[in-house]
């Protein structure tokens, strides 16, 4: 049996870069719209993310904590510079892609999934070691 700690979505897909102007309007268009809400099981320290209960972190998730991620403005920066790079997934919900992927200033890829299909609010975490769609999300970010 695998564990859920080694079992990864194979499905997840990165769109097409942009290939002309009017694709990365739409992208900027999506990245000013996009919001953060986060996850406290994803946090050892609430910092200003507002989250209720404050810090509840389980063993099995990674930590925003360990990709020096800790306000929100550096989530919602993060995620609008990944949708600007055009890292967001084939799947859409209303209009809102089903992830997006980012990396920190330390050079962790991150992974966004939307929490909130009505308002385009996202939960990010670092992509665990394991996760063999990390490559792939590293490659995007460096050629774009």
């Amino acid at each position: 049996m695998i564990s859920k700690l080694n079992s990864f979505n194979l499905k997840r897909q990165i769109r097409q870069a942009p290939r002309n102007n009017n694709e990365e309007e739409l992208l900027n268009d999506l990245a000013g719209r996009v919001g953060y809400g986060g996850n406290p099981e994803h946090k050892r320290n609430p910092g200003d993310f507002a989250l209720t209960p404050s810090s509840s972190p389980r063993p099995d998730k990674t930590l925003c904590d360990d990709a020096a991620i800790f306000s929100r403005s550096e989530a919602v920066a993060l995620l609008q510079k990944g949708v600007r790079k055009g890292l967001i997934s084939i799947r859409e919900k209303n209009g809102w892609p089903q992830n997006i992927w980012a990396v920190s200033v330390q050079g962790g890829p991150l992974e966004a999934q939307l929490e909130n299909a009505e308002r385009g609010v996202y939960h990010g975490y670092p992509m665990p070691q394991a996760d063999p769609f990390r490559q792939d999300v590293l490659n995007r970010w460096s050629q774009s």
